[in-house]
């Protein structure tokens, strides 16, 4: 349920008192636009590059995405769990050996907060390399769509 806290309390005082619920706060998702308008400009900045554009599309996730840092023991290989990572280092606890990575969010799990500053960093790097992007008002206008 999604609505005001004193929505939320009215439904909660209806519901069954013997089970448990979770309450937080409501992040607007990022917008099918700003989506479409990340992958035209990290198409056009591969093409420049001549880079694929998942490659593009990792190097924005590694220099504007979320991350985090995992451990993980080094007889595990990553590949079956992880999508966007990089090895940063490795460690021992209790004799065993344990590699570390900093994981990247994918973009199709951000919010529309942590989706513009993707954006915003994408249309840096385009403005770089002298690719046309949209005006500030106009992203400005994808942004609440």
């Amino acid at each position: 349920m999604v609505g005001t806290i004193e929505q939320v309390i009215q439904y909660l005082f209806k519901q069954d008192k013997s089970k448990k619920y979770e309450v937080k706060e409501h992040r607007q998702k990022r917008s099918k636009s700003q989506n479409a308008y990340m992958w035209e400009i990290i198409s056009k900045i591969a093409d420049i590059q001549r880079l694929s554009k998942e490659e593009v599309y990792l190097q924005m996730l590694k220099d504007y995405g979320q991350s985090e840092i995992i451990s993980m023991l080094s007889t595990i290989n990553p590949n079956g769990y992880l999508k966007y990572y990089e090895e940063i280092g490795k460690g021992q606890v209790n004799g065993k050996e344990f590699t570390h990575y900093k994981v990247y969010k994918g973009s199709s799990e951000y919010n529309s907060k942590e989706m513009s500053i993707l954006i915003d960093g994408v249309i840096q790097e385009a403005k770089q390399l002298d690719i046309e992007t949209l005006t500030p008002q106009q992203i400005a206008e994808m942004r609440i769509i």
